[in-house]
């Protein structure tokens, strides 16, 4: 019988960067067994369109029980569970293909959004009560991040049984070093965060009903 697959997916470099911390955890994490399934990594471009095929390739060939999406998100200071995809892609610089769409949809006629169907509450909370700073986010941003989030959640949409969602992940600690005040965590902290997150979602289906809202 076939192991079922966890899929974990991070990005190429980016904006600059020779190295991204979303693919960093997920290389790391190749091939590793966890609770009775196997990790799957899948390296995605940072790049409109582009992204989204090699997603449909990754499904295609694992068949996953589960997707976790990893993105690296400079200036954030914690492990961010996303909330919330949604149908638009408005990028503030241009993807690695030199593409920068303004206001065009990820899906034409798509729903307007999708959240998440992990339970992104139980994983903060993982998270936190292992010493590892965490939250929710509200927003996945408008650049190739989100697009592969919703384009990911559009696609399990038809697929009943399959879970899936997006986490955000800080800088690494060589990339902080050439952005004076940067946070930033180093990759064995990630590794983990990462490995914890995955065992979190796949052991729970009933998210935690505490708070993780925003004011703004």
């Amino acid at each position: 019988m076939k192991q079922p697959v966890l899929l974990l997916t991070g990005f190429e470099p980016f904006g600059g960067e020779s190295i991204n911390p979303s693919w960093e955890v997920c290389a790391a994490l190749q091939g590793e067994p966890l609770d009775g399934l196997r990790i799957e990594a899948l390296r995605l471009p940072c790049v409109f369109g582009a992204a989204l095929e090699l997603l449909d390739a990754g499904l295609a060939r694992h068949a996953p029980a589960l997707v976790l999406q990893l993105g690296q998100a400079g200036g954030r200071p914690d492990f961010t569970l996303e909330r919330v995809a949604i149908n638009v892609d408005d990028a503030r610089i241009a993807d690695n293909a030199g593409a920068c769409p303004v206001d065009q949809p990820v899906v034409a006629g798509g729903p307007a959004a999708y959240f998440s169907t992990l339970p992104i509450k139980a994983m903060v909370a993982a998270l936190q009560d292992a010493g590892l700073p965490a939250s929710v986010s509200q927003s996945a941003g408008t650049f190739v991040c989100n697009h592969v989030f919703y384009g990911l959640m559009h696609r399990l949409a038809t697929r009943p049984g399959v879970r899936g969602g997006f986490m955000h992940l800080p800088l690494l600690p060589e990339q902080a070093a050439r952005q004076r005040g940067a946070p930033s965590l180093p990759l064995a902290t990630q590794v983990e965060a990462v490995r914890l997150a995955l065992r979190t979602a796949w052991r729970t289906r009933e998210d935690l009903r505490v708070g993780g809202g925003a004011e703004s």
